[in-house]
C-alpha cells in the first residue's frame, strides 16, 4: 500500500522547500496550494485505497486556514489514523491553542523550521499512523521511528 504525505501551503516556494526537504523519504508526497485541493486529493487517494499518513498544513491560507482544514479532516472517519502537523510563521498563541483543541493536531512547527527536527517529527507521525492503521511496515523499517515501533511491540507482549 502506498503511504502518502500531503503538504498544504498557498505559497509555492514553501511547497518547493518542503518537497526538497522530504525528498529522501520513501513516501508519496502530494503538494496542494489550498485546503480544497488537498481535500480533493485525499478523496482520490482514499478511493484508490491509499493511506494518507500525514498532513502538513500551513495555518494562514486564503479561504480556509489550517486549523479549520485540519478540524474538517479530523471529523472525517476515513482519515482516523491520519496525523496532522501545523506549520506556520504567523500564528498567535491563540491559534496554537485552537489548533490543539479543535483540530487535534499532533505537532505544531514554526517557520522557518529545522530540517532535522521536521524529519524526526515526520518519521514519528508516519510510524504512529502506519502502526495505528495496522499496515505492513516491514519494507519501510529504515525510514520509520524505531522508538515508536519498539513501544508498539512492547505493548503487544
Amino acid at each position: 500500500m502506498d503511504i502518502h504525505i500531503i503538504c498544504v501551503d498557498d505559497q509555492r516556494e514553501v511547497l518547493a522547500v518542503l518537497q526538497n526537504d522530504l525528498s529522501g523519504l520513501p513516501f508519496e508526497l502530494e503538494v496542494c496550494e489550498s485546503a480544497d485541493e488537498a481535500l480533493e486529493v485525499m478523496d482520490d487517494l482514499d478511493g484508490a485505497g491509499a493511506h494518507v499518513a500525514l498532513i502538513i498544513s500551513d495555518q494562514v491560507m486564503p479561504e480556509r486556514n489550517g486549523v479549520n482544514f485540519l478540524a474538517e479532516v479530523r471529523a472525517d472517519d476515513r482519515f482516523t489514523h491520519t496525523k496532522k502537523l501545523l506549520l506556520t510563521g504567523l500564528a498567535t498563541h491563540n491559534d496554537a491553542i485552537r489548533a490543539i483543541n479543535e483540530s487535534n493536531i499532533d505537532i505544531y512547527v514554526e517557520k522557518p523550521w529545522n530540517v532535522d527536527m521536521l524529519l524526526a517529527y515526520i518519521r514519528r507521525l508516519v510510524t504512529e499512523s502506519v502502526v495505528a492503521a495496522g499496515l505492513d511496515y516491514s519494507s519501510m523499517m529504515d525510514h520509520l521511528d524505531t522508538e515508536v515501533l519498539y513501544k508498539t511491540l512492547r505493548k503487544k507482549t
